[in-house]
Order: structure tokens, then sequence, then C-alpha cells
């Protein structure tokens, strides 16, 4: 019985250069956001998975918001941040406490008054006692409780996730009925809308050739063809008055909610363009999120083909989306009608995939013999010996193996036995989890 997935979503707004990129690489546990003292320095949008207390969520670092700017980026950045704060669960407004309110924070906060969803002003920049008390005056802006904490050394974050994951509406009841849940996902005008139609036969979403026609996420049930899925279109009707929105930004906020929901992703490329840095993005979104995956290769028709073509074009995408390869890629034509149904059926054998249960005397009897052939090599002297594997409870094929020194078993090493479960196991278009727990 599948669980309805929450998707929360928390974006980090603010003027530049308070400390946003800062906050959210806090947030996410890496360096994936570049920080610099200029102002502006993040333009394109970023997006990682956080975790606090057990409760997953993505969190979006915009630009600093401007008003009355002629700067043509500055303009883009503004427009990302009011998408940020129409899309997102929760907001976090970060102030520099040191530099004082500014009129910007003023515009800022009076956007955020008309967002009706919860907003926490936090006061940046206060990493000692002393200067707790210069984050009082942005009670000024009327928006509540001000939050004081310091994102380069992390003080005071601890109690804001504590506040932020509260508002977080609580799971949903397991639900009555099995049906896989597919999102169709991919970059804007790749054929997302254009599949579904094709595959119901009906115009159910609105297909256009402007790229960014879709808006929200449609859920169709489709039982043709001996199906019975779920189908999660980051689609719909997109507003007139949107139409300028940025087109790439907004598609992966979409996708983020879609995987989230989602059993299986299908992830669509354009078949002219082939795998690009949004592309690479998206799986990436989906593969930290322990989701099945397909590769959908669109448009295959509008290319020159010769024999090797399609061999070389699929090693092609494996070497763009590694360390992952072990994934389905199919070659489509919507237009044309061309193997859709097999894109279908492929997403059905990752689901399966991915709901496998392998038994541990299974697991044992034939993953410890692999062990004992190549065992884990000596770190500091130190023999690392892997007694037990078991499969853990949950979603996403995990696997725990006990041994005495799990501190010692090097990234490479999990690799290995990661390929030796996919080799034994199957476990195509499932990203698959190594744990080592002291035996």
């Amino acid at each position: 019985m599948a669980l309805q997935q929450m998707a929360n979503i928390v974006a980090i707004v603010g003027r530049p250069n308070v400390g946003k990129s800062t906050l959210f690489n806090r947030l996410v546990e890496n360096r994936a956001a570049i920080t610099t003292p200029m102002a502006g320095t993040t333009r394109d949008r970023l997006y990682g998975q956080a975790e606090w207390n057990g409760k997953h969520f993505s969190v979006i670092d915009t630009g600093g918001y401007v008003q009355g700017s002629d700067d043509i980026f500055e303009a883009e950045i503004r427009k990302q941040a009011e998408l940020a704060i129409e899309e997102a669960d929760c907001i976090l407004f970060l102030v520099d406490a040191l530099h004082g309110l500014t009129g910007m924070d003023q515009a800022v906060a009076g956007v955020l008054r008309r967002a009706n969803k919860p907003v926490f002003l936090v006061a940046n920049k206060v990493d000692t006692h002393d200067k707790e008390v210069y984050a009082a005056e942005f009670y000024k802006l009327g928006l509540g409780e001000v939050m004081a904490i310091s994102a380069q050394s992390g003080a005071g974050t601890g109690e804001l996730l504590d506040a932020v994951v509260a508002t977080f509406a609580k799971p949903a009841e397991p639900e009555a009925d099995e049906r896989p849940k597919i999102a169709i996902v991919g970059k804007p005008n790749v054929g997302k809308s254009s599949l579904v139609n094709t595959l119901l036969g009906t115009e159910r979403n609105i297909v256009t050739p402007v790229a960014g026609t879709t808006r929200d996420n449609v859920n169709t049930r489709f039982t043709g063809f001996g199906f019975d899925v779920t189908l999660l279109d980051t689609a719909g009707i997109r507003r007139k008055s949107k139409v300028d929105e940025d087109i790439e930004f907004y598609s992966v906020l979409r996708s983020v909610r879609a995987i989230e929901e989602s059993d299986v992703c299908m992830l669509l490329v354009d078949a002219q363009d082939g795998v690009q840095h949004q592309d690479q993005h998206i799986f990436s979104l989906i593969a930290k999120a322990g989701k099945g995956v397909v590769v959908v290769v669109n448009k295959w028709d509008l290319l020159h083909k010769e024999t090797n073509t399609a061999k070389e074009y699929e090693a092609q995408v494996r070497a763009k989306l590694a360390p992952f390869t072990d994934i389905p890629v199919v070659f489509t034509s919507v237009i044309e009608k061309q193997r859709i149904h097999k894109a279908l059926e492929l997403a059905m054998q990752v689901h399966a995939n991915r709901r496998k249960r392998i038994a541990t005397r299974k697991l044992n009897d034939v993953l410890l013999p692999e062990i004992e052939h190549r065992p884990p090599p000596s770190v500091k002297d130190k023999v690392v010996r892997i007694k037990y594997v078991t499969q853990l409870p949950g979603v996403v094929p995990a696997f725990a193996f006990f041994c005495n020194l799990p501190q010692y078993v090097p990234d490479s090493y999990a690799r290995f036995l990661e390929n030796k479960l996919r080799d034994h196991f199957g476990f195509t278009g499932v990203p698959v989890r190594v744990f080592f727990r002291k035996k």
C-alpha cells in the first residue's frame, strides 16, 4: 500500500547579500551554492534536499529580492523569488542583523504579508550573544517573532528548523489502492503533455509549441492497454499573465513536487538536444528522492539515424548521467506514436524492481561468497570483516552490511556491493542504498 508523500518546499528569500546561500548550504549539508560578498551572485536557482528530525523537505535558494532596479539580472532574480514565494509551503525571510533594517527588507516584507503561508523572519549573522540585540529592530516589520541565527556557524538553526518542520502537514493516510504513480518530468517543451494526451487518446492537457505552456501538476488515471496507473504530468493551463516567468526555474519547481509524489519518473529528453544540464539536475533530484526512473528520449523521428545511432546515443545518455547508469533508456516519438507503450512497460518494470524484497538467507548465500572473493581493502592496517547482510524496510531498496569496522569501508567498496546487488537481483532503474553497521 503506497503512502502519499507530502512535497514540502522551503524557500529562502531576502534582499541581496544577507547570507541566503550560506543558510542553504547549511540546510542541505553541502556547499552547492556559491557564496561571495558580492550581491547578486546567486542568479540560477538552486534546489536541495534537507532532513530534520526525520522529516525530509526540499529547499530553494533564491537570489536577492530587489525592487526598482534597472539591472536585467536583478529583475529576473526578483521574478524568481516571487515564484518561489508562490510555490513554497514555508518561507524563511532572511535579514542581516549587523546591517540593520533597510528599505529593501521592508519591500520584501510587504510581499510576504500577502503570501498567506508560514513566514519565519530570520535575523542572520548573530554569532555571539551580544549581537542578539541587533535583531530586535526587525520587529518593526510586523511579521511576528524574529529568530536570531548564524548561518555561518549554525547557531540558532536547530531552533529554526524545529519551528519550520512543525508547520509541515502530516503525511496522508495510506491510499486504498496500490496504483503506481508515474511522474512525467523533464525540461520545457520536450513533449510531456503530448505523451499524456497520446496515451489517453484525448486532449486532457493543453499542448502548444511554446515552452512552458504547462503550469500545474495534473494527476490522471490511465487504464488502457492492460495498465492501471496514475500519471502525474507537470502540466496544466498556464495563465497568460505568467507567460514571461522564468521557464526553466518553474519547470524544475513543479518537477520537485511531482517527483516527491511519484513512485517512478519518466524523464523526457529531447533527442535533438541530448542530455543537458537541466536534464542532469532533474535526474539527480529523482535519484536523491529514491524514485525509480526511465529515460525517454523523445522526438526520435526528427533525428537522422544510421546503423548504430541508437546504441551510440544510449551510451552518451548513460555517460551524462553517471554514476547511476543502470537505467532503462527508450527512444520514442509521441507524434508518430512510436514506443510510447514500451516506455510505460519499462516504468512498470522499474516499479516492480523498486518494490522487490530479497530474503535475508538468499542475500547472504549470494553476497557473502562475493565478499569473500573480494573483501574490503585494509585501511590503516585495519581489516574489515563483513559477516551478515539484510534488506532494510522502506520504499527505497536499502541494505545493511554488518561488520566489525563500518567506519573504514570506503565509498568505492560500497559501489562494488551496490553493483553486485544489481547484477544478482535486478534493480534496474532504481536507486539502491548501501549502509554499513556495527556487528
